[in-house]
């Protein structure tokens, strides 16, 4: 007999109504390739189908479909006010809790730092409330392998900066907020300055670049040139820092002594930045009484030299009081007491660019900012630190993008024996953790590889949002809607764990729809944000229930839904309290993720589901209780 062919109307969130294009794709031209998409919803499974599902499940069986059916694995209205919602509430914030805590010690990356004098600065301080761009800077700077990273992480607390007994580790400029007393300033931390003149070997050993790893197929002729360019980029970032400061502390090594390194940089500091507060620490003076014997000869460089020891801390209290004595204080301070409901509202929303080497994502953080923010290079390994920077759109919308290192496979890393390379990577992991949105980065010629997959999985396991750029669009010969769209299945195909995600295709270096990755971006952190009304999600959890009964064990047991939460957001957690989570197996665990996806949105943000066992009393015992609680009231 032929089946009656009946659908449901699925809920479908407003975002979700047209899966396949994103609202900013609509603008392009009709001629152009589809340039953002999400993944299409899963199919609603068949109601004839049922039956042969359940085949596959040899400890379950499943019963003919009936109205009579549905009151057995759905809590009725009577059902539900003999329940405690609120205990159940408080249970479900609690269970998510729980999840999230485990969560975090299961990907604490080694050597994060809970930064508590950070946390203590947010509770003292009266200039929090400042943006990062207003505030007064303070660059370090040097010659190479003097402690300047050092002594960044000294006074912005924490390990920002990567720390390596060898030269040229920093290369691009590094941003911490930092402060002294009732004085907030920001701490720009600059790679090495190399004013000598040096052979392209010699600029090799100094700065640590290799041309071999991670550079295949890029001609031996462009490696040199990046080489060759290499000290000059670096430099360049070195004063763009010095440029935007108000203080520079100029750093010098006191155990080597002075060199002829320093005296060309202090020359060049008094010839172009004579206007400014320069300071001179002599660095690496653990001991009070030899640092000031070792300070002496850089009296000769025309700055009252002042001896400190970053690593020990020696000395930085005298250091930073004369900082913040050339600071001026910022003014228009009022507003405090509502500070904690102003930061939620104006919460800046985190950006990770992320991916494999040599993908682009120094490209693209330039293409964003309109500006060299980035050293690019075909070198291999140029970016090491994760690097901030603020970034604001047209609307006036704030947001914080991060450029991280490049992610090579575990076992590539450990051959290589880099330490340098090792704490990068922790870095950019470090950044996942940090971020409310991850740009994961491939290359579209190489499409992707077995280690993407690798930096999808831990995206979903950090419950972040997620947009799949796919850079160097511009390579792909004779493409066309109909390439698009093979290209895209392809990449849904090997990045299952994020089928969720949006895709944008784009050419950072010519510029070519990179704004589309802040847009997707805007998107998918609003979605990981929202909440979604506890009498929509009940809804929406009844209507697959009863579009699709759990299936009933051999023993004739059957899992009942009795209520459905929303307990956290960023990611969303949904917790479903059911009879016994054990009569729900995985298969249905599944099905029942794909159905709140499909018909409650949260497209580009991973959700998360808990079930949670609940006892419930027997009809006599309801009764019983009813009768004492109105024997109760009566008495009273």
């Amino acid at each position: 007999m032929a089946m009656a062919s009946t659908s449901r109307p699925p809920l479908l969130h407003p975002a979700s109504r047209n899966p396949r294009i994103l609202p900013l794709a609509s603008r392009a031209p009709a001629h152009r390739p589809l340039l953002i998409s999400l993944a299409p919803p899963a199919p609603a499974p068949a109601r004839g189908l049922r039956a042969a599902a359940a085949t596959q499940q040899p400890a379950y069986e499943d019963e003919e479909e009936g109205n009579e059916d549905e009151e057995e694995y759905y809590s009725d209205e009577e059902d539900a006010e003999e329940m405690d919602v609120e205990e159940m509430e408080e249970e479900a914030r609690r269970a998510a809790a729980d999840l999230a805590a485990r969560l975090d010690r299961e990907l604490r990356v080694d050597g994060d730092v809970r930064e508590k004098r950070r946390t203590m600065r947010d509770k003292t301080s009266t200039a929090k409330h400042i943006p990062d761009n207003n505030l007064p800077k303070v660059a370090v700077i040097g010659r190479p392998n003097v402690g300047k990273s050092a002594l960044f992480n000294r006074l912005v607390g924490g390990n920002r900066a990567i720390v390596v007994d060898e030269p040229g580790v920093t290369r691009d400029r590094l941003y911490g907020r930092s402060f002294w007393g009732d004085q907030e300033f920001m701490v720009i931390d600059t790679g090495g300055v190399i004013t000598l003149s040096k052979s392209q070997a010699g600029v090799m050993e100094e700065l640590a670049i290799t041309t071999t790893v991670g550079m295949d197929g890029i001609p031996l002729a462009s490696r040199e040139a990046a080489i060759a360019r290499m000290p000059s980029m670096i430099e360049k970032q070195a004063v763009a820092a010095v440029e935007e400061a108000a203080v520079l502390l100029f750093l010098v090594d006191g155990q080597a002594g002075l060199v002829a390194a320093d005296i060309e940089i202090a020359d060049w500091l008094r010839r172009n930045f004579s206007h400014k507060c320069i300071i001179l620490a002599v660095n690496k003076c653990e001991s009070p009484r030899k640092g000031q014997m070792q300070a002496l000869e850089f009296w000769s460089l025309g700055f009252t030299p002042v001896p400190i020891s970053a690593i020990t801390g020696t000395g930085t209290g005298e250091l930073l009081d004369m900082v913040c004595s050339e600071l001026k204080k910022f003014e228009g301070l009022e507003g405090l007491d509502d500070f904690e409901e102003e930061e939620e509202e104006n919460r800046i929303p985190a950006i990770s660019i992320v991916g494999r080497p040599n993908v682009g994502k120094s490209s693209i953080l330039n293409a964003l900012v309109g500006e060299d923010r980035t050293i690019v290079s075909p070198v291999s390994g140029t970016t090491r630190d994760a690097i901030d920077t603020e970034l604001t759109t047209e609307d006036g919308q704030k947001y914080k993008l991060i450029d991280t290192a490049g992610i090579r496979r575990r076992a590539a890393v450990a051959s290589a024996g880099s330490t340098t390379e090792t704490l990068s990577v922790k870095r950019a992991f470090s950044a996942i953790r940090r971020s409310d949105v991850v740009a994961l980065v491939v290359e579209a010629m190489a499409c992707v590889t077995e280690q993407d997959y690798k930096i999808a999985e831990r995206i979903e396991k950090e419950g972040k949002a997620c947009v799949i750029v796919v850079n160097k669009w511009d390579t792909i010969p004779n493409k066309n809607n109909e390439s698009t769209t093979h290209y895209e299945l392809d990449v849904r195909e090997k990045l299952r764990v994020l089928d969720w995600a949006p895709i944008v295709y784009c050419s950072a270096i010519n510029g070519n729809s990179v704004e589309k990755i802040i847009s997707a971006a805007s998107l998918v952190e609003k979605e990981r944000s929202r909440r979604l009304g506890t009498s929509i999600l009940n809804q929406v959890v009844r209507e697959a229930v009863s579009f699709k009964a759990p299936p009933r064990t051999r023993g004739g047991k059957r899992g009942r839904v009795y209520y459905t939460t929303q307990a956290a957001v960023r990611p969303p957690t949904f917790v479903l309290f059911v009879n016994d989570a054990k009569l729900f197996p995985e298969p249905y665990r599944r099905y029942m993720h794909k159905q709140l996806r499909s018909d409650a949105g949260f497209p580009g943000t991973p959700i998360r589901i808990l079930w949670r066992s609940r006892k419930r009393t027997d009809k006599q015992q309801r009764k019983t209780n009813t009768q004492a609680r109105n024997a109760l009231v009566a008495a009273s």
